[in-house]
């Protein structure tokens, strides 16, 4: 695939409709004639005809989106992000009216109305879509016999995950299409996922026509995923939304965690997106603490990495959170401050400093770098910054990351920070 991918600014159908409808709004921008309007007309035609998937911001992620009714299309998505073809794909939809016809398919040719009763929206949901839709949370429903959903979403599984985005962008994006649209993270396979178009251009340039620019997204990390088709209900992927607050949702309140930080087994089938594969990696080895690690002990550890001609820890990154200081005290505080640099990076305040190794079976010191990078200390930073920070480090051609991390215990952002951390880095240490 080869193909000269725009970035289109739409940054202003951000800020939402107003008191006006899905429908009043759309209607208004197309009389306008607004160049938004138009840019998003152009994104619609993509998803309606074209093999190629157009990229939109989300209030998660940025997703990477095809019409969810169409193999070819929905086949583009794996092309273009490189996916394996059995990592199921999550359906948004823009309003329940879609979410309905979803699951009452109506055959081609039939009569709108027939005697077999329709398929209602298991109750078990309906508490939880009065709280959190539109918003990052994704429930798994059963694939009705006669789907409208091409079998690439599902990948082989009797049911498929769907949720209604809170970005007032995404949702006139679907409305305006009038199609559920899969839309994974729009990165590459295994990579960060993205939280600005610039993110989106860097993984798939030349790979998608269109990424529409809405600035970046808010929450950082993807949508929760929650099955209640079983028995006690079960959160299958951490996400923008806590277990904690899911438990104060009327026959939720015994829901229970039925994910695994690491990959699946290459034979298990996966119940929703994100289970099987590790991603959310950089080209950087990335090296996982715990939280309760001693600091002194960090130092050590990396110390002993910068040494080890074997590792190859040439360029290093740090990303702090809590409790490391600056530099990690692989220099004496005086010489990080009189040799520190600010380093331009999209994400912000990084700074580099030397760190001298004396490496080992060899008498004679050398020179390494260090990069810092303080990505904050409360779970909504920790998450808005998180795959930012992975990817602003991997763009200084660090040969390592070492990651602060922090306790999965304290619910909503925490442990899914700490999900995507452990898929990233395959291992988390204690020292």
């Amino acid at each position: 695939m080869s193909t000269k991918t725009r970035v289109v600014p739409v940054q202003r159908l951000s800020q939402g409709p107003g008191d006006l409808s899905l429908a009043e709004w759309w209607e208004k921008e197309r009389k306008q004639k607004t160049p938004e309007s138009q840019a998003i007309e152009e994104a619609v035609k993509l998803l309606r005809s074209s093999d190629i998937p157009v990229a939109f911001p989300t209030e998660t992620v940025y997703g990477l989106g095809a019409d969810a009714t169409r193999s070819s299309s929905v086949q583009g998505i794996y092309r273009a992000k490189q996916r394996p073809s059995d990592n199921p794909l999550i359906v948004h939809v823009d309003s329940l009216d879609m979410l309905e016809r979803l699951l009452n398919p109506t055959p081609q040719g039939s009569p709108s109305s027939t005697k077999t009763p329709p398929i209602a929206l298991p109750s078990i949901y309906k508490p939880l879509i009065d709280r959190f839709w539109p918003g990052p949370l994704t429930i798994i429903l059963p694939n009705p016999s006669g789907s409208i959903l091409a079998p690439e979403v599902t990948s082989s599984l009797t049911t498929f995950g769907v949720r209604m985005p809170s970005s007032p962008l995404a949702r006139l994006l679907i409305h305006a299409a009038d199609r559920p649209l899969a839309a994974p993270s729009a990165n590459a396979s295994t990579k960060p996922s993205p939280t600005t178009a610039q993110h989106v251009y860097h993984d798939l340039k030349d790979r998608i026509d269109m990424i529409l620019d809405g600035g970046a997204s808010g929450v950082g990390v993807e949508s929760t995923v929650v099955d209640g088709l079983c028995d006690p209900p079960v959160v299958l992927r951490p996400g923008g939304i806590g277990i904690d607050e899911i438990r104060k949702c009327e026959g939720w309140e015994n829901v229970t965690v039925g994910y695994k930080d690491g990959t699946l087994d290459v034979k298990e089938v996966p119940r929703a997106p994100g289970m099987k594969y590790r991603h959310y990696s950089p080209k950087a080895r990335v090296v996982l603490f715990e939280p309760t690690s001693n600091p002194a002990g960090v130092m050590k550890h990396v110390l002993k990495d910068l040494k080890d001609t074997a590792i190859g820890a040439h360029k290093i990154g740090v990303i702090r959170t809590r409790n490391w200081e600056l530099g990690l005290g692989l220099a004496s505080k005086d010489d990080i401050a009189r040799t520190m640099n600010p380093v331009p990076s999209p994400i912000g305040d990084v700074v580099g400093f030397p760190v001298p190794v004396l490496q080992d079976g060899n008498s004679s010191s050398c020179t390494k770098v260090a990069y810092d990078y303080h990505l904050g200390s409360d779970a909504v930073s920790i998450a808005h910054g998180l795959f930012a920070a992975l990817r602003g480090l991997d763009e200084l051609d660090v040969d390592v990351i070492y990651v602060e991390g922090v306790s999965d215990r304290e619910g909503d952002l925490a442990a899914a920070v700490m999900n995507r951390l452990r898929k990233a880095a395959g291992a988390e240490l204690r020292v």
